[in-house]
């Protein structure tokens, strides 16, 4: 079964958030068909730590503004890694560097690709994510 609509406007939105703090290489994976804890991830990066922190806060901010309060949040203090839980979605913002080194992407690289907004796809890399 496909990601829910619901986890689907969380994570466009998110993604439009991310992007206009200039994350970079924002990729959405529907999860679904693989866990039962979540329906959906996105992914992005910011290449230090002040800007990780801005991207989480603008996700949180919009995120909030569909009616999603997170859960739960781990590594904020440290800034590399920051893991929201929306339940039906889960953001990672990774530092540069853990991005490269952990390669998520690589990990659900089996699962589909969520289509993201235009905004959210002309990232700073020009990566085009669920094209």
């Amino acid at each position: 079964m496909p990601a829910s609509p619901r986890a689907v406007e969380l994570i466009r939105a998110a993604a439009v958030a991310a992007a206009d703090k200039l994350a970079d290489e924002l990729v959405a994976v529907d999860v679904s068909d693989q866990l039962v804890i979540t329906d959906a991830f996105l992914l992005c990066s910011g290449t230090n730590d002040r800007q990780v922190a801005a991207i989480v806060d603008a996700v949180q901010e919009e995120l909030l503004k569909h009616g999603a309060k997170p859960v739960r949040r781990e590594g904020e203090r440290e800034g590399r890694w920051v893991l929201l839980d929306y339940l039906d979605v889960i953001v990672h913002v990774q530092h540069a560097e853990e991005r490269v080194y952990y390669a998520l992407e690589r990990l659900w690289r089996d699962c589909p690709l969520i289509e993201l907004p235009e905004e959210a796809r002309q990232g700073r890399s020009g990566v085009s994510a669920g094209s």
